[in-house]
């Protein structure tokens, strides 16, 4: 295996943070990731030095140089595994980038998914943090994924009830958090389709476009258009989408909330009610603000950006400013989206 060093990371995080990586290594296959972990623990170079997997680079925020190695997850590959006349069940390369597998599943008319367009990231990250939009989550059409374990090599297949999926959330973000390299997912996608179009921006857009009947090609299109009003392509300005997640408080707090802010958004769930962070932060004075090379966005206060040239440590302070102004403003603590490195 062919390991870099003093590798720049500039190219692999959607921040455009430019920060370096000690030792630098791409795996394009499963088998790879296995002798890897081999390597690893034989290889006087990594015996105390940290591992870092990367996706598509686009859930992190680099805060200064890597003192290790960095594992670019690069294995591709989508393969039908068995499918009847109602349902396909497809394995996909976890270096696979998300938004493409959305557009190949239009393309052959497999629904479940379109919800989630243009989400940046790659297929391996996806169950990491159970990413959803738009009604629709990562665990509403995955089946299982396989992964190596770190420390013993050990292939091991995880089911939807094995991964504890929570908003945000699973079991590799807690109690598995850095022990093992995801390398396929597997998901559960319709041939017959029942689409998903409860949130009131997709049907206004969906009506704009003179949409009575949509398929999953066209919900696929209004959400794209609907992100790609209200934020920034990372290829234009550095950003990693949502920064924090929205929060969820008891109703008794909302209602309280609700007398000395009159026009404060809420909408209950299974634990009480969710406060979209966006409103929050705006409401507290940040959508749009600049501060050098970096900000928050105009158009979404929940998204900070880097205009080019800013360090990920003044983005990672920004994100302080702004959790304390809101819990001073609200008395709500919020959570990063974001990973921190």
């Amino acid at each position: 295996m062919l390991i870099a060093e003093q590798v720049s990371l500039q190219p692999f995080n959607s921040f455009g943070i430019d920060a370096t990586a000690r030792y630098f290594l791409a795996i394009t296959t499963e088998k790879m990731a296995q002798e890897l972990v081999v390597m690893l623990q034989n290889d006087q170079r990594f015996l105390n030095l940290p591992v870092m997997i990367l996706g598509g680079g686009s859930n992190i925020l680099l805060t200064k140089d890597f003192d290790g190695l960095v594992i670019h997850n690069q294995i591709k590959g989508i393969s039908v595994v068995s499918e009847s006349a109602e349902e396909v069940h497809v394995q996909v390369g976890a270096g696979e980038n998300w938004h493409e597998l959305v557009l190949h599943a239009i393309s052959k008319g497999w629904g479940g998914i379109e919800n989630l367009s243009l989400i940046p990231g790659t297929v391996g990250a996806a169950p990491m943090q159970n990413i959803g939009a738009y009604g629709v989550e990562i665990k509403d059409v995955f089946v299982s994924l396989t992964a190596i374990h770190r420390q013993t090599g050990e292939r091991v297949i995880f089911s939807n009830e094995a991964c504890q999926f929570g908003y945000r959330q699973s079991i590799f973000k807690t109690t598995h958090k850095d022990q093992y390299i995801i390398t396929s997912v597997t998901f559960q996608l319709k041939k017959q389709h029942e689409v998903n179009v409860s949130y009131g921006a997709i049907q206004q857009t969906l009506k704009q476009e003179g949409v009575e009947h949509p398929g999953i090609a066209d919900v696929s299109k209004a959400v794209i258009a609907i992100r790609q009003s209200k934020l920034p392509d990372p290829a234009q300005i550095g950003n990693a989408g949502s920064f924090f997640k929205n929060p969820t408080i008891d109703q008794v707090q909302f209602d309280r909330l609700k007398v000395s802010f009159p026009d404060i958004v809420g909408y209950p769930n299974d634990t009480g009610v969710k406060v979209p962070a966006g409103w929050l932060i705006e409401h507290a004075g940040w959508k749009g603000k600049t501060l050098g090379d970096i900000g928050v966005h105009k158009n979404q206060a929940l998204v900070l950006v880097n205009y080019g040239g800013g360090k990920g440590q003044d983005i990672y302070q920004l994100s302080e400013d702004i959790k304390q102004s809101v819990a001073e403003k609200y008395g709500i603590e919020l959570e990063r989206e974001v990973n921190v490195v």
